[in-house]
């Protein structure tokens, strides 16, 4: 069967790369085209678009980039209308994905949404209009099955795709020798996958770092950046920046200072003391804090309901406040021993790996129904 994916940013072309995998385990003769990444790139070719060139975060980065957004949208819509795939399936980044599938629906090809837009959050009566474009929505954070239950809408839950990840992930043993790390006591910086959000939180993260002679700081990142561009906030110091290893530098940390965003669900589940940081256009945010519905920002809270990592945001992002924590995470037994505590709970409430291959299962089989069933509704 024919399968086009789109991914827009780091975190879906890890999860549509291990999507993809599950899929050839279970369908041979697959074939894929897609709007994705590196590492989806490994699993079959070459993108039509990477998503490098296509993540833009807030409302301001969003409209002053609008024209790119929308030839981008047009490239999509047409690269599937020539292609013609058995599904699409769409992965998160739900302000350019819920207009392709809105297309997708229109020209009678089948949508599966992997990763499913956070509408619990603001907006919740954009479900209404999922309903109608969406066919098959698979959702992977155990809140949201009661929630779309409330608004009439069944969907599956398949668990989290980060398990998958992490259960896969076999770390390089030569790792600390190989970057010149040994007899070093390590605190991970992790700015984000995007432009605006590296600006933004590198440069706080970074300040700390002085304070701490007797550690040694370390950046992962980006796959979609290249080294030069860190080294405009690295200067001439003796912060390291490391590609294509951020769960080894995961494995071997005493803290991490963490932009909001996926990247706080893989770091506790690494069980590593994280505080979680986050900084976005003024005008975003002003915005968002009248029309957000949760309590908290980032993942790990937000699946406990409850605060189990420290939050900072806006203006309580300042290198004296991440100091501050940091200073708690590495000093302060008892309060890293709760945050231990609570990354214990959060393991027992997310289950065991296996989203990729049970999404995989769900998709192939919903496809295989709809193909099944075309030839009577050309004969009707």
């Amino acid at each position: 069967m024919k399968y086009y994916l789109v991914a827009g940013e780091a975190s879906g072309d890890l999860h549509g790369a291990n999507l993809m995998k599950a899929v050839k385990e279970l369908d041979p003769e697959a074939e894929f085209r897609f709007f994705g990444g590196d590492l989806m790139e490994a699993e079959a070719q070459e993108p039509v678009k990477h998503y490098a060139e296509m993540a833009y975060m807030g409302i301001v980065e969003v409209v002053l980039n609008l024209p790119t957004i929308l030839k981008n949208m047009d490239l999509c819509k047409k690269d599937i209308l020539a292609w013609q795939p058995d599904v699409l399936i769409l992965i998160d980044f739900p302000g350019f994905n819920l207009k392709i599938a809105e297309f997708a629906k229109k020209n009678g090809f089948l949508v599966c949404y992997y990763i499913s837009p956070k509408v619990w959050a603001w907006n919740q009566k954009r479900v209404l209009k999922i309903k109608k474009i969406v066919d098959h929505l698979f959702c992977i954070l155990p809140f949201e099955v009661d929630f779309y239950k409330k608004w009439g809408m069944n969907v599956d839950y398949v668990g989290n795709p980060l398990l998958d990840a992490i259960s896969a992930f076999k770390p390089n043993r030569a790792f600390l020798g190989e970057t010149l790390l040994e007899n070093k006591t390590l605190i991970a910086l992790l700015p984000g996958s995007r432009k605006q959000e590296v600006s933004r939180m590198l440069p706080p993260m970074l300040a700390v770092a002085a304070n701490y002679p007797d550690y040694q700081f370390v950046i992962a990142g980006a796959p979609s950046f290249k080294p030069e561009y860190y080294t405009q906030f690295v200067g001439d110091s003796q912060i390291p920046v490391l590609f294509g290893s951020t769960y080894d530098l995961l494995a071997n940390v005493q803290a991490a200072i963490v932009a909001s965003g996926t990247a706080t669900l893989e770091t506790a589940l690494f069980h590593v003391p994280q505080v979680v940081v986050y900084k976005g256009n003024p005008i975003f945010i002003a915005v968002a804090r009248l029309i957000v519905k949760t309590r908290f920002i980032s993942l790990v809270n937000l699946i406990m309901d409850k605060l189990i990592v420290k939050e900072l945001i806006q203006d309580g992002c300042t290198p004296q406040t991440i100091d501050t924590e940091l200073d708690k995470l590495l000093g302060n037994k008892p309060y890293r021993q709760q945050i231990l505590d609570g990354y214990r709970q959060l393991d027992k409430r997310m289950g065991k790996p296996g989203a990729s291959e049970h999404t995989a299962k769900l998709i192939i089989k919903y496809t295989s129904q709809k193909m099944e069933q075309a030839p009577l509704c050309r004969d009707i």
